[in-house]
């Protein structure tokens, strides 16, 4: 039979019990259907990137099926009729993953020094790395400005100059720029001076 990745959206109103059971309300429609739910997780409650029927945050659930294409689809269509789903997607797959999913993998998103991630890499043993360097000021493990603190012998940040307001003037200093000169009004031409040698 076909192996099918779905993730539905619930509203951000209902509780987690009633996402359960509208979980288990669909894994039923795929067993009558004649297939069988390989794995199903719970997400959470996470924030959307725009709103969705009003809603700015939603519950995410996945199900990993195995069934017929015709079970899939009476599952669809029931969820379009829900009021509790604003969202579902529903993809094939050559095969399912056996391991959780990436989302229920907080321990891996939370470390982040196992990996080599982002421009500025992460040597050095488990630092952060990537465009702003080292936070600790520690020896140097990549990044753009590799050190933050502590001497910045390699370092290519610069200063900002200071502005007029902010030093005192020193000798060869340039004087300030005199203001530009008013508009001139529309109806005069640029030659005024030889307007008086008609006659």
């Amino acid at each position: 039979m076909p192996l099918y990745e779905h993730v539905f959206l619930a509203r951000q109103d209902v509780s987690n019990a009633q996402v359960e059971a509208l979980t288990k309300e669909y894994s039923d429609v795929i067993v009558e259907g004649g297939g069988k739910i390989t794995k199903s997780e719970y997400w959470g409650v996470k924030s959307l990137a725009y709103k969705i029927k009003k809603n700015r945050k939603a519950h995410f659930s996945l199900m990993n099926i195995d069934a017929p294409h015709a079970a899939v689809a009476e599952m669809e269509r029931r969820m379009g009729l829900s009021t509790e789903i604003i969202r579902f997607l529903t993809i094939k797959v050559d095969e399912h993953e056996t391991e959780p999913s990436v989302m229920m993998r907080k321990s891996d998103r939370d470390e982040r020094g196992d990996r080599d991630r982002g421009f500025g890499g992460r040597g050095g043993g488990g630092g952060r790395g990537g465009f702003r360097g080292d936070r600790d000021g520690g020896g140097g493990r990549g990044g753009f400005r590799s050190d933050r603190g502590g001497d910045r012998e390699g370092s290519t940040f610069r200063a900002r100059p200071p502005r007029d307001g902010d030093r005192p003037p020193r000798d060869g200093d340039r004087p300030p720029r005199p203001p530009r000169e008013a508009a001139k009004e529309p109806g005069s031409s640029g030659s005024e001076s030889g307007s008086g040698s008609e006659a």
